[in-house]
């Protein structure tokens, strides 16, 4: 039955953000009344409130594009969820901020609820846009390495996750900070096996890291300005960087020398672009492949913190911060 349900509004223009009581709609025949249990802030999300994203909703509109949520009934023509079950958004814009809402069937994937609740919110976004451009890109084998920047993001640790998962090698660079070696030891638990600073990739030393495995064919860039130029010196003739990211608001610069006689290629990844070229069979057939890896804990959540919703404001301040290395979780 209709009710109130509690969300995050955003007004792009002015940054508001605020709680507001909302209406629930009736359920329809192909609608699912869905209780949200945790949503985590991403940087998309602030890019979206901003104004400055790709994908731009209409206002006033509910933040949040992920998160899990608890199926509390289902209209009479749906099929692929019941009660009970946990869904995540099938695409970016639903409006997961908020404590439950009716949306439609095809507007959800059914995910297992014996995944840990951190890693249902946050698997449908970092997770998968990690998975695609390991895969997508270069046709990588079993020793072969990648090199990636940002690597304490949650894109980067699960980078390292599945990387390792597929015996893939992964340097990963990180900005020098006051924590480096507490932050080190826990991408290398992930399965890293180089962590160095930015400033350490511009010294001669990064050549003793090639001394025992194969130079990257594959770089993923979350970065720009002159941490990309970077990875692009250590990458192998031929090889590809994929773009993600742009954390430094700089360009990506590439020298005449690098396109010409080392043949790299630039390419740029959006998982909501992959949505659109992809059908929703294959989104959920890339959504249960990583719930496989979680179930076989090789696929953990980021490192998080779950911050009640009515807090929703201390937890946008702090997801804002620099050398932040954990993800602010939303919980209903």
């Amino acid at each position: 039955m209709p009710g109130p349900a509690w969300v995050a509004l955003t007004s792009l223009f002015g940054f508001v953000l605020r709680l507001k009581n909302l209406e629930l709609a009736a359920v329809g025949g192909s609608d699912v009344h869905v209780k949200m249990l945790a949503a985590p802030i991403n940087p998309s999300d602030i890019n979206m409130i901003q104004g400055n994203y790709g994908l731009l909703p209409q206002l006033p509109a509910v933040g949040g594009n992920e998160g899990v949520g608890q199926v509390v009934a289902v209209g009479s023509n749906v099929t692929g969820v019941k009660p009970g079950d946990w869904v995540i958004p099938a695409t970016a814009g639903l409006g997961t901020w908020r404590t439950e809402a009716v949306f439609s069937e095809e507007a959800l994937i059914g995910v297992p609820s014996d995944i840990p609740l951190q890693s249902a919110a946050t698997l449908g976004v970092n997770p998968c846009t990690a998975y695609r451009m390991l895969k997508d890109f270069e046709q990588l084998q079993p020793g072969d390495s990648v090199i990636q920047n940002a690597s304490n993001s949650g894109v980067g640790q699960a980078v390292i996750q599945i990387a390792a998962a597929l015996g893939l090698r992964t340097i990963n660079v990180v900005r020098d900070r006051p924590d480096l070696q507490k932050l080190t030891d826990r991408l290398k638990n992930l399965g890293a096996e180089h962590v160095i600073t930015e400033e350490e990739l511009r010294t001669h030393e990064m050549k003793n890291v090639f001394k025992d495995m194969p130079q990257p064919r594959l770089a993923l860039n979350c970065v720009g300005g002159k941490s990309s130029t970077e990875l692009l010196r250590h990458l192998a003739p031929g090889g590809t960087m994929v773009t993600y990211g742009g954390m430094a608001k700089q360009p990506v610069i590439a020298s005449v020398s690098q396109l010409i006689f080392k043949d790299l290629k630039l390419r740029g990844f959006w998982l909501s672009q992959w949505k659109k070229d992809h059908s929703p069979d294959q989104f959920k057939e890339l959504i249960l492949t990583l719930c496989d890896l979680i179930h076989r804990g090789q696929l953990a959540a980021p490192a998080c913190s779950e911050v009640p919703l009515q807090d929703y404001q201390c937890a946008l301040e702090t997801s804002m911060q620099p050398f932040l290395s954990t993800k602010q979780i939303l919980t209903m």
